[in-house]
């Protein structure tokens, strides 16, 4: 059944498929009265749940696609300052300990190194967030539809963080290791964290790989918030007449 067929089925389909998805309340309620007011003006949605759906899935394969391109460049996170990965900054003086012994050139080895390796990651990136787009339901659709300037991007988060961490993570550990400072880290972070025991400070992660991995795929949900809302709010971003009609609609 379509949108575009009769305003009841609208509220069969849509508001059922929002009730099995486990909306809230809240946003049911909305739905029944945007159901309302259609009726209350004699309107008909022009948009069938298909093309919500297929309008949606192309959004976010065009947002995923082009941030994956951009993040997987050469210097698409060292050179991005939204996307640069420092050295830890709980860890400054972890940091300055090791430019204290002469390792200056290490360190920033190292933060070029963990930069490259999250480029190299984001190569893994666009399968799955293939998959995730392809399983959207329509009561994800709707959701995303009427969502935020965000709601695409979360929902991707929400389906793809632990299958990108488990991509990511082996490609991160395989640069740290060609740099001689991980090998400093793990020794210099865990003697850190046993003097901050005595006076009260702030722990260290030593664990390097994670905090890249995890960098890494922030960096890359900048990039893929950044495509939504321009796709959202900018009419030019819009380069097919789906896009136009879903995205117009709103």
């Amino acid at each position: 059944m379509t949108l575009g067929r009769t305003l009841n089925n609208l509220a069969g389909l849509g508001l059922l498929a929002m009730l099995a998805s486990g909306c809230s309340s809240t946003q049911i309620t909305q739905a029944m009265k945007d159901v309302a007011d259609h009726m209350e003006n004699g309107g008909t949605p022009a948009l069938t749940n298909e093309d919500v759906i297929a309008g949606l899935k192309e959004a976010l394969v065009k947002g995923a696609g082009h941030s994956v391109d951009v993040a997987s460049l050469a210097d698409g996170f060292w050179k991005d300052a939204r996307l640069r990965i420092p050295f830890p900054p709980e860890a400054e003086k972890v940091k300055n300990t090791l430019n204290d012994i002469g390792m200056s050139a290490q360190v920033e080895k190292f933060e070029l190194t963990m930069n490259r390796a999250a480029e190299q990651a984001a190569k893994e990136a666009l399968p799955v967030f293939t998959n995730a787009i392809k399983g959207m339901t329509v009561a994800d659709g709707f959701a995303i539809l009427r969502g935020g300037d965000h709601a695409a991007t979360d929902f991707l988060k929400e389906k793809t963080t632990a299958e990108l961490t488990g991509k990511f993570r082996p490609i991160v550990e395989k640069a740290t290791q060609q740099v001689a400072l991980t090998g400093y880290w793990t020794p210099l972070a865990s003697a850190y964290n046993t003097a901050t025991l005595l006076t009260g400070g702030k722990a260290v992660d030593p664990d390097l790989d994670a905090y890249v991995t995890q960098k890494a795929i922030d960096g890359l949900f900048v990039l893929v918030a950044n495509e939504e809302q321009k796709i959202r709010k900018d009419p030019l971003a819009r380069t097919t007449d789906l896009l136009k009609r879903v995205f117009g609609a709103q």
